[in-house]
């Protein structure tokens, strides 16, 4: 069976244009929806579902179905793993032949290999960030002071809760600290 998918990104935009070519295609079942390739598509979602063996998801424009090439091979996959195939009318792709299937395979491929990159570039910038001294994530509640500090009240005899009310933050964020803690010759620096 053919099944049609149309997306616009707005109430305001108007599908029927995807919609008769998807008819001219000999589309009679057509899922539509409103909402942007970014997010959830909750008709695109129920649709890859109920996908059956046999079935051929048919689309306008690949853009229409997925916003990032990563979002294509998912979609894809779900396809295929449905035992489904897939065709764009204005692109050449079309997983019902074998050239169709070898597109896929090689987008994939790309893909991956510019998965593989951003990683490593990523992985490089933080490295020379963090040579350079920056910290990633959230600032620490409690300076390296203050943990010495606490540190010194918990040798006291204070508990976690006490040492909380003085430095007004949640008792768990002083047990994280101490579990973090300096060496007694560095707290009291």
């Amino acid at each position: 069976m053919f099944i049609g998918y149309a997306r616009v990104s707005t109430v305001d935009q108007d599908p029927e244009m995807q919609m008769s070519a998807l008819r001219a295609a000999g589309v009679k079942k057509i899922v539509h929806e409103y909402k942007s390739g970014a997010g959830v598509r909750p008709e695109l979602d129920k649709l890859l579902r109920r996908l059956q063996p046999g079935d051929v998801l048919i689309v306008y424009k690949i853009d229409r179905l997925a916003r990032s090439l990563a979002d294509l091979l998912r979609v894809l996959a779900e396809v295929t793993e449905a035992g489904a195939s897939f065709k764009s009318l204005t692109e050449p792709i079309d997983t019902t032949t074998p050239a169709g299937r070898m597109l896929i395979q090689l987008l994939g491929s790309f893909a991956e290999f510019e998965r593989a990159i951003i990683i490593e570039r990523c992985s490089a910038g933080r490295r020379v960030a963090v040579e350079r001294g920056v910290r990633f994530g959230r600032p620490r509640a409690l300076s390296d002071d203050q943990v010495g500090q606490a540190y010194a009240m918990e040798a006291a005899g204070r508990t976690a809760p006490e040492i909380a009310r003085r430095f007004k933050c949640h008792p768990d964020t002083v047990r994280r600290a101490l579990g973090r803690r300096l060496k007694p010759a560095e707290a009291l620096r």
